[in-house]
């Protein structure tokens, strides 16, 4: 049995403790590990020993880091062959951690002041930062508020409120917040003062901004912490890229001078970050360079390669990998003055929540954040408490899940035994040849038979799982975006954050694990204000998610079919 042992100084116990010991018992509960302070008299430390599964030692070690920031002594693992006996109940018992530690109120303020001390003096040795870009255009000054309130309105009803996050419970807010700013309606409203970013939208043949980039540029370009909430396909990644040139050009330091990149992108998979990176690509001017790093490819040693000989300006990357090339030292991220957390929702889905954590310790608190989802749960919400200053919530469209009314939904309610048979007739007679279609299958192994069955049946497709070769999985989506195949077959791995133009069919052949997803596949089609279709084959086996389905499709304005609301019926009634 081996338990995780870290070294800290004794000014620090307070932080792991909290408050009544509130911060080390939510250490225990939410790691599952258990967790002792212990007084090292020998050399005037103190001593964090975690006991638990692997997984739980190593959750509750990452807790204990965030909590300190980093500053520990020493982390080791501890082997223990020949773990003492377990005392009997009645027996000694060794004493409680929160024993040891007595904070007074006086001590912790105390605590608290040098903590906060020692941020400031951190922030003081880095350069200096810019963070404030945006010059309002006479057009947009001269917008009454029934003109705002009506474009809002039009604009899929943009909804805007500063968020204090720093405020605790109970707390009256003593800030007085600024006026909200006002959107802007065309690019030139937003970019005037930069002509450079002006001709990199003409090059692009962009008609005009939508609804996010309306409201979310005057906000980022003034220096503000943003959380955008929007659903997939409205352009949230063109919103957080153009004003980023704007930021990292503009810093007083001078780029040959800077350590590591200016700009960082984390995205929950290795196709976003790709995607990201390919993006980015198409607005960098002036020798500004991006890089894309993720796991589960034989490029490592490129990617470490490039990191250091280019130097890029700008890395997009998944948090494991960037995790892992911080523990190598081939990334610095003392200079990162924008940070972008895209798809925030779908990287807590995914385990990450650790990651992220790790990762941003290593960036400085002052910088800029911008945070996009496509959906507000709880978990997003801590994160975003966590990791913004008092920021900006732009959401479009109603807080309510619902998907884009650019896509027209169908729901075929069928036993799951007909859904093979239902597949094969509608490839083979229901599809057009300019159709562009993905098929959403739950299992990897489905994807491959079925994948394999079209081959058989001379159908031109591709399929995309996490268990095919990276490699394998760009050359699947190169060659759906570039009009070589018009079919896709993937699990959920593509559901998110992957840009393939002009899909107009999308294709559920297995219900997701929850109604999120659904709306993010869904989201795959209907993009850019272009019409699109999604069929879902609804079985009795997703009975109990029947509920959530009307739920959204109600809200959405979606035709539902007789035998759902039976199935809800039936449910609120105790049936089966």
């Amino acid at each position: 049995m081996s338990f995780t042992v870290i070294d800290i100084e004794p000014s620090l116990a307070g932080l792991v403790i909290g408050r009544g010991g509130a911060k080390i018992k939510s250490i225990q509960k939410e790691s599952g590990a258990i967790v002792k302070l212990i007084n090292n008299n020998t050399d005037n430390t103190c001593v964090v020993k975690i006991i638990g599964s692997q997984e739980a030692q190593f959750s509750a070690r990452d807790l204990v880091l965030h909590v300190t920031g980093g500053k520990v002594l020493k982390v080791q693992t501890v082997d223990n062959p020949n773990p003492p006996p377990r005392k009997k109940r009645g027996s000694d018992r060794p004493s409680s951690p929160l024993e040891t530690f007595t904070i007074t109120d006086e001590q912790w303020a105390e605590i608290e002041r040098e903590n906060e001390e020692a941020k400031l003096q951190h922030i003081a040795s880095l350069p200096k930062i810019i963070k404030e870009f945006y010059v309002e255009h006479k057009e947009v000054t001269a917008m009454s508020d029934e003109d705002v309130n009506a474009f809002r309105l039009e604009k899929n009803n943009i909804m805007v409120n500063y968020v204090n996050n720093e405020l605790e419970d109970g707390d009256i807010n003593p800030v007085v917040l600024p006026p909200i700013l006002k959107p802007v309606k065309t690019f030139h409203h937003a970019f005037h003062a930069y002509p450079e970013i002006m001709k990199l939208i003409r090059q692009q043949k962009f008609k005009e901004p939508s609804p996010i980039q309306c409201q979310a540029w005057p906000y980022i370009m003034s220096g503000h912490d943003l959380i955008a909430i929007a659903q997939t396909g409205t352009g949230k990644t063109l919103t957080y890229i153009l004003p980023a040139l704007i930021n990292l050009m503009r810093q007083p330091v001078p780029r040959e001078q800077r350590i590591g990149p200016y700009v960082l992108i984390l995205g929950p998979t290795r196709e976003l970050v790709l995607q990201i990176e390919e993006e980015v690509k198409k607005y960098v001017f002036n020798g500004i360079r991006v890089q894309s790093v993720y796991g589960g490819s034989d490029n490592s040693h490129i990617q470490i390669s490039r990191l250091i000989n280019d130097r890029p300006d700008i890395v997009a990357a998944t948090p494991g990998r960037l995790n892992d090339l911080i523990g190598q030292k081939a990334i610095n991220l003392e200079h990162v003055v924008y940070l972008v957390l895209d798809e925030a929702d779908r990287m807590l889905d995914m385990g990450f929540k650790n990651q992220i954590e790790l990762s941003l310790r290593q960036i400085r608190s002052d910088r800029q954040t911008v945070l996009t989802s496509a959906t507000w749960p709880d978990s997003v919400k801590k994160l975003s408490k966590l990791y913004t200053r008092n920021p900006v919530q732009i959401h479009i469209g109603s807080f309510n899940l619902t998907t884009v009314d650019t896509v027209e939904q169908k729901i075929i309610v069928l036993p799951e035994r007909h859904k093979k048979h239902w597949l094969n007739d509608f490839i083979h007679n229901k599809i057009h040849k300019e159709d562009r279609v993905i098929i959403f299958m739950s299992k990897k192994v489905t994807v491959e038979e079925q994948y394999n069955k079209f081959c058989d049946q001379n159908i031109s497709c591709r399929c995309i799982h996490g268990g095919r070769m990276q490699v394998e999985r760009e050359e699947s989506l190169a060659d759906m975006r570039n009009g070589v195949v018009n079919i896709l077959i993937a699990t959920d791995v593509a559901a998110r954050g992957i840009d393939i133009p002009d899909i107009n069919l999308v294709v559920n052949y297995d219900f997701p694990l929850n109604i999120e997803e659904y709306v993010h596949r869904v989201g795959r089609t209907g993009r850019a204000g272009r019409k699109g279709f999604a069929i879902t084959l609804f079985s009795h086996n997703n009975r109990h998610k029947a509920t959530e389905l009307v739920d959204v499709l109600e809200k959405s304005n979606q035709p539902v079919p007789e035998e759902l609301y039976a199935m809800v019926l039936n449910k609120k009634i105790g049936g089966e």
